[in-house]
């Protein structure tokens, strides 16, 4: 049985301090959404996007992650855990401890520059940041009509 894709990204504007995600999920079913929040940093941005694109994943199912660099590097520190995680961010670890327990999963780095779901997702992501600093707190189904048109699925 082959992986469960996942593409994910987010975007974080450190002047305002907005941030969004966004993610396809390709297993038995493509699921796919976007969110985002105010006051907050692009780890908690893409740690809250990962911990949606978990929420529903049956235990033991395989895993392959592809994210751009940025995120990437934050999401590589799961796999790997610093000695000393930063203290605001081990909510949201203790969540992923929990949802990751029984998955097993890789990372790859991406290129939102081609026109792929990585793409896709990376402009996602700044769509909802720029919804969070307007509106706050959200997550939404990104619509299946947009997902029709994603190259790679």
């Amino acid at each position: 049985m082959s992986a469960t894709r996942l593409w994910i990204a987010a975007s974080h504007d450190t002047a305002h301090r907005n941030g969004g995600w966004a993610f396809v999920r390709v297993g038995a079913e493509t699921v796919s959404r976007a969110g985002g929040d105010r006051r907050t940093t692009r780890a908690r941005t893409i740690l809250s996007g990962f911990i949606a694109a978990l929420k529903d994943l049956p235990a033991g199912t395989a895993l392959a992650v592809v994210a751009p660099r940025t995120d990437a590097l934050i999401l590589h520190t799961l796999l790997k855990p610093p000695a000393d995680p930063p203290p605001e961010e081990q909510d949201l670890r203790a969540v992923l401890t929990g949802a990751l327990a029984g998955k097993t999963w890789t990372l790859a780095v991406s290129d939102p520059e081609s026109p792929t779901p990585a793409a896709f997702v990376t402009a996602w992501a700044d769509t909802a940041s720029e919804k969070a600093k307007m509106g706050g707190a959200f997550a939404i189904a990104i619509p299946k009509t947009n997902l029709a048109k994603v190259k790679g699925l």
